[in-house]
């Protein structure tokens, strides 16, 4: 992250940002099934981890994505596996659900 001209691949929001952006991002929920069903911030879409190489092509491509998991793990892990196939998307919510629960924000069921 530091040296000459070095710049990180990943860019984190918090969720202050991620909730103004609104629907001008695709947030994409990469937990699983379980995690999901317990809330999940709404008009995300679920694409748990181990499914997003092959569902990739379900993502939205008319808006920037911001990827979310549970503490900031997964969705990092979600950004490489999108670079890996070609893909664009570089941003995630730093913390996670978890920040966004912290904030206060809401959750859907």
């Amino acid at each position: 992250m530091f040296g000459f001209g070095a710049q990180s691949s990943v860019k984190t929001l918090t969720p202050t940002q991620v909730r103004q952006m609104g629907d001008t991002v695709t947030l994409v929920d990469v937990r699983e099934n379980a995690e999901w069903a317990s809330g999940h911030i709404a008009g995300a879409i679920h694409i748990p981890l181990g499914r997003l190489r092959e569902e990739m092509e379900f993502i939205p491509s008319d808006k920037p994505v911001v990827f979310y998991c549970q503490a900031g793990g997964r969705s990092s892990q979600a950004i490489a596996i999108a670079k890996a196939g070609g893909q664009s998307h570089d941003t995630h919510l730093g913390g996670g659900i978890g920040a966004w629960r912290a904030h206060g924000f809401p959750l859907a069921s």
